[in-house]
């Protein structure tokens, strides 16, 4: 699963509107943000990277005025870690990643799951999703652009709808490559929490995943309350992925 992942995380990159290839490494940038979590970089299936393709890749990011950052599955290129610390990366974090088959897949009995059909839909799931993340990125215009070519470009986005006609919770996916896809951005506002939303729309992308031809979905989790609601909805553990950035 490891090399699907890696093979998945290349191919998702080479669809940002900016490209950069420079010796085994793929960059994808947005304009339209900073953010590292959207600008970052990946390496080839078994890359072996040399110092000048290291330093090539850093020049990539620091024209830019970008922090250089890659994120990428280590078991599938162990030459690069030890590159990347060589020339003065540290390692921000170790994520597990889970994996979901059609055969493991269960979906909850809940409903009021949508599909986003207008501006103030995808609007309201960006605001929701920056609160449900306590301010790790703010709501924005282009946030809400990103969704939509999300949903127009092969993958999907799904939500729940609050009383008020805003959103209560959601998520996206990325369009399948490589038999997989990503499932990412699973946030309930805090006041819809423990109503099974992360759960229902987990369940709903997924299936549309399935749906549209990809074999598997996996998705990284950030705590074991959230590896719980995952692991019910049938997710189960394959591997690791490793980020890491260079300051300064």
């Amino acid at each position: 699963m490891d090399i699907q992942v890696q093979s998945f995380a290349v191919a998702n990159l080479r669809r940002r509107p900016l490209v950069t290839e420079t010796g085994p490494f793929v960059a994808g940038f947005d304009p339209s943000t900073t953010s590292p979590y959207i600008n970052y970089a990946t390496p080839l299936p078994g890359a072996e990277p040399t110092g000048q393709d290291v330093a090539a890749l850093i020049e990539a990011f620091r024209e830019r005025g970008l922090k250089p950052r890659l994120e990428f599955a280590p078991e599938v290129a162990p030459a690069v870690a030890p590159a990347l610390l060589a020339a003065g990366f540290t390692t921000e974090a170790v994520h597990e990643y889970l994996v979901c088959t059609p055969q493991t897949l269960t979906t909850p009995q809940f409903t009021g799951v949508e599909t986003p059909c207008s501006e103030r839909d995808y609007s309201s799931i960006d605001a929701a999703l920056a609160e449900a993340f306590a301010g790790e990125f703010t709501s924005s215009p282009e946030g809400a652009a990103r969704l939509r070519r999300t949903q127009e470009s092969g993958g999907a986005v799904r939500f729940v709808r609050a009383p008020d006609g805003s959103c209560a919770g959601g998520a996206l996916c990325s369009a399948p490559a490589e038999g997989t896809s990503e499932l990412a951005g699973v946030g309930t506002r805090p006041a819809f929490r423990g109503r099974g939303i992360a759960a229902a729309v987990t369940a709903a992308l997924t299936g549309t995943m399935f749906a549209l031809g990809a074999r598997s979905v996996w998705l990284e989790y950030s705590g074991e309350g959230s590896r719980r609601v995952y692991e019910r909805v049938g997710f189960r553990p394959q591997g690791t992925r490793l980020y890491m950035s260079l300051e300064g």
